[in-house]
C-alpha cells in the first residue's frame, strides 16, 4: 500500500492542519482515503523512527512503515478510542511488525548459516541433504551473486556436490572453486545483515 500523498494534495495540507487527531482516526475508521492519507503524513515519521532505532536500517524501517499502515487500514475497525489514543495504537501495530521484521532477520541468518555448513570438505558427502535443501530457501540471495560464484554454490548446496566433484564438472581448478564458493557465501552473509550474527563456515580447505 502506497498512501496518498498530503504534500501532493494542496486540499489535503490545509485539512490535514484543520483536523483533530480523534477526527482523523474517526476518519479513519470509516473507511475514509483522505484521513488514511492525513494519518499517514502525522505518523509515519513516529512510525519510521521507531522501527529506524530498532532495526538499524532505514530501508527495512521503511518496509516496515508501510506494513504498519498497510495492517492499520486492513484492521481499521479493531481501532477502540477508549482504550487509547490513535497514535498508540500505531505504535502497538509497529512494535508487532519490527518484532516480525527482526525474526525474518534471524531466519534468515540461520538460513545462511545453514548455507555455509551445508558445503561438505572435500571427498565427504554430506548426510541427509535433503533435509537441508527443503530449508534452504536463500534463491533470491543466490541469484544476486555473480554467475561463477552462483554456479558453484548452486552445485554444492542442491547437486549435493563436493568441491572436488565441481571442480571436475566445470573444468575450473579446485582452488578457483573453493575461492568462489567462499565469496559467495561472504557476499550473502553480508547481503543478510550476518556481520552482528553467528558466522557463515567457509568451505573446508
Amino acid at each position: 500500500m502506497t498512501a496518498p500523498s498530503v504534500a501532493a494534495q494542496p486540499s489535503l495540507r490545509t485539512e490535514a492542519r484543520s483536523l483533530s487527531d480523534r477526527e482523523v482516526a474517526d476518519g479513519f475508521v470509516r473507511g475514509d482515503e483522505r484521513c488514511l492519507a492525513v494519518a499517514h503524513a502525522r505518523w509515519h515519521g513516529l512510525v519510521h523512527t521507531l522501527a529506524a532505532r530498532t532495526l538499524g536500517d532505514a530501508r527495512e524501517a521503511e518496509d516496515v512503515g508501510q506494513q504498519v499502515f498497510l495492517a492499520a487500514w486492513r484492521g481499521r475497525v479493531g481501532y477502540r478510542p477508549e482504550r487509547g489514543p490513535f497514535p498508540g495504537w500505531l505504535v502497538g501495530i509497529t512494535r508487532r511488525k519490527i518484532a516480525d521484521a527482526l525474526a525474518a532477520r534471524t531466519r534468515r541468518r540461520d538460513l545462511v548459516v545453514a548455507a555455509g555448513t551445508r558445503l561438505p570438505p572435500d571427498g565427504v558427502s554430506a548426510p541427509d541433504p535433503d533435509r537441508v535443501v527443503d530449508r534452504l530457501v536463500v534463491t533470491g540471495e543466490l541469484a544476486k551473486l555473480p554467475a561463477a560464484q552462483r554456479e558453484v554454490l548452486a552445485m554444492a548446496f542442491y547437486g549435493d556436490l563436493t568441491q572436488v566433484q565441481i571442480a571436475e564438472r566445470t573444468g575450473m581448478p579446485l582452488g578457483t572453486v573453493k575461492s568462489h564458493a567462499r565469496r559467495g557465501l561472504d557476499r550473502m552473509r553480508r547481503s543478510l545483515g550476518e556481520a552482528s550474527g553467528p558466522r557463515v563456515t567457509a568451505p573446508a580447505g
